[in-house]
């Protein structure tokens, strides 16, 4: 019954996208065909230099959240009250605030409380990846938590009995079997990360968004339409090919492994 309803949903979404792709793709192709000359430039502007960003960006913030959310996810598991509290309220107060406060409060707060050394003053780009960092790190650590305190108590002391220390049980033992479960989730937060970094628009970083932005604001400024219309459905596209690949890994590697 389970494999019936699994290969239903996958003939569903399989139909919407032949319906999609056979009612979008010819409107696409007849509008490029006929493009304007203010097409170009912006479609490479937006590529080159707010694609790369956007990706740039996620890479990082992926990488940050991962090594010190699983960390965090793992010591969270020890039975030591001082390490458990301030470890949960990392957790709760990255996850608890929204995404946009915690990027004022790096870029324009942190800044006015904290002396950098040497004087050094956050980018925008740092603080938007920092701010998706606290942010992601926090969502790692409660789902490593979770994946941790599932693996079998067994597991735990058959590790014990062949002389494996807290660490080398963790790191040989317990976190490959975590990490297992662990997959699923770290591809849907990639998603949700890559499109959060659209937040970073708001300080000025030149993400996909704020190209598009600049972009409207320009033909606005140069000719008698804004062409807004074409722009933002485009960065729609652009969100949608990048995501929608993951979200199908993501559910694809959940049925397969947890």
């Amino acid at each position: 019954m389970k494999r019936r309803r699994i290969d239903r949903d996958r003939l569903t979404t399989l139909i919407i996208a032949v319906v999609l792709a056979a009612l979008v793709v010819p409107r696409v192709w007849h509008w490029w065909q006929n493009r304007g000359p203010w097409v170009d430039p912006i479609a490479h502007y937006m590529i080159h230099t707010g694609l790369t960003t956007t990706l740039k960006m996620s890479a990082m913030t992926v990488v940050g959240s991962v090594v010190i959310g699983i960390l965090l996810g793992t010591l969270l598991t020890i039975r030591f009250l001082p390490s458990r509290a301030l470890i949960r309220a990392y957790i709760e107060v990255w996850r608890g605030l929204p995404i946009v406060v915690t990027l004022f409060l790096i870029y324009f707060a942190f800044p006015k409380a904290v002396t950098l050394p040497g004087g050094y003053h956050l980018s925008a780009f740092t603080a938007a990846v920092v701010t998706l960092i606290l942010w992601g790190s926090a969502q790692v650590a409660e789902a490593t938590r979770g994946a941790v305190q599932s693996i079998p108590r067994e597991q735990h002391e058959a590790a014990s009995a062949l002389g494996f220390g807290w660490v080398g049980r963790h790191v040989f033992v317990i976190l490959p079997q975590a990490i297992r479960r662990l997959l699923p989730p770290l591809v849907s937060l990639l998603v949700n990360i890559i499109q959060n970094t659209t937040v970073a628009s708001l300080i000025g970083v030149a993400e996909v968004l704020e190209t598009a932005n600049r972009s409207v604001e320009r033909l606005t400024f140069l000719t008698p339409s804004s062409h807004a219309f074409e722009i933002y459905s485009a960065v729609m596209a652009l969100f949608f090919v990048i995501s929608f690949p993951f979200t199908r890994l993501a559910a694809y590697l959940e049925r397969r492994l947890v």
